[in-house]
């Protein structure tokens, strides 16, 4: 009630969607409110025991986290519904991309006229691997594929992977629109006897995973908060702080300050070299499921006939929800690679 009704009032945000909603913020970043249509409203009201079971058995779920559903009716009868829900990016850490993620290629693409540091962009817009911890990948994955079981259940679509980016160096801002001078690169040389080894030359890393030290970090609960502190395999498998020099030191939970590398191949027209080379940028990851409310409905059902003979049925989002969920998780996991597969 503080957050959304004190003395300081709301601020009003764009919307990055084509849906027409109204997007609101609480003064203190903890609490988004979002204007949403009758269907919406109904889709939620259907799923929401089910949901509530999955929230209470999946502390780490990575799906919206819903703290309120109103309708108020304006003078002349006119109702408005809205919903209230965690803020993904809650940090104090600044979020220099974001992204937001189907797995769907047809018209996901954002026009680089239009682009700055607000733009929430898509999935053809996105040219970056992002490798972490192999055990903070696999919690990833395992809980991605819970949810979108859970999604599937309940025949939803139309869901994406809400991503924030931290570049950690003030020199990588502009990283995915125009690369900086100062790069980490990784060089692939050829060896005599035709194995490949990898060269690296990179900088001290302004990242660092360190022991969990409760103490050290707040471990209050947040509207985004993702349940246990995660394990890491860089540190024994132990539970796990991310560490910025001179920065902070907090808490690595799922979906949030969780480390990265993003790596992009440089392609030949941007380099003269005659070995790959890679850009290399540490980050700091903050995710999550949302638009959890498009019911694979008759409307769909027909939107998906009609673009299916225009388009690859494959690449259009609107898809029956096992498919939709499959297309998801295996798009995913070509934008966060097994570090264990070639």
């Amino acid at each position: 009630m503080m957050s959304i009704c004190g003395d300081d009032g709301l601020r009003e945000l764009s919307s990055p969607g084509k849906s027409g909603s109204i997007f609101y913020i609480s003064h203190d970043g903890r609490f988004f409110i979002k204007t949403s249509r009758r269907p919406e409203m109904k889709a939620l009201l259907k799923m929401l025991p089910s949901y509530y079971e999955h929230v209470k058995d999946h502390e780490n779920t990575l799906i919206t986290k819903f703290f309120g559903l109103h309708r108020i009716t304006l003078r002349g009868f006119k109702k408005v519904y809205f919903v209230v829900m965690g803020n993904m990016f809650c940090t104090d850490l600044r979020i220099h991309r974001r992204f937001d993620l189907k797995g769907s290629k047809q018209g996901r693409f954002t026009n680089p006229d239009e682009i700055d540091e607000s733009t929430t962009l898509k999935d053809l817009d996105l040219s970056y691997e992002f490798h972490m911890d192999k055990l903070l990948r696999e919690s990833l994955f395992r809980q991605l594929k819970l949810d979108c079981k859970f999604l599937e259940s309940q025949q939803i679509i139309d869901y994406s992977l809400l991503l924030g980016l931290h570049f950690r160096a003030p020199e990588q801002l502009n990283a995915f629109l125009e690369p900086p001078d100062a790069l980490h690169k990784h060089e692939i040389l050829p060896q005599t006897d035709g194995a490949i080894s990898r060269e690296i030359s990179i900088p001290p890393k302004g990242l660092l995973l360190v022991t969990h030290e409760p103490s050290s970090v707040s471990t209050a609960p947040g509207p985004h908060s993702r349940g246990n502190t995660l394990r890491a395999f860089s540190v024994g498998e132990k539970e796990v702080d991310l560490l910025l020099p001179g920065a902070a030191r907090l808490r690595v939970q799922l979906g949030v300050n969780m480390p990265a590398q993003a790596n992009r191949k440089l392609q030949p027209d941007e380099t003269d070299a005659e070995v790959e080379l890679f850009e290399v940028y540490d980050v700091v990851l903050y995710l999550g499921i949302i638009d959890i409310l498009q019911e694979y409905n008759m409307k769909k059902k027909i939107e998906h006939a009609y673009k299916s003979l225009q388009y690859d049925p494959m690449l259009i989002s609107s898809v029956e929800p096992k498919l939709y969920s499959e297309r998801f998780i295996k798009f995913l996991e070509k934008v966060f690679p097994d570090p264990e597969q070639p």
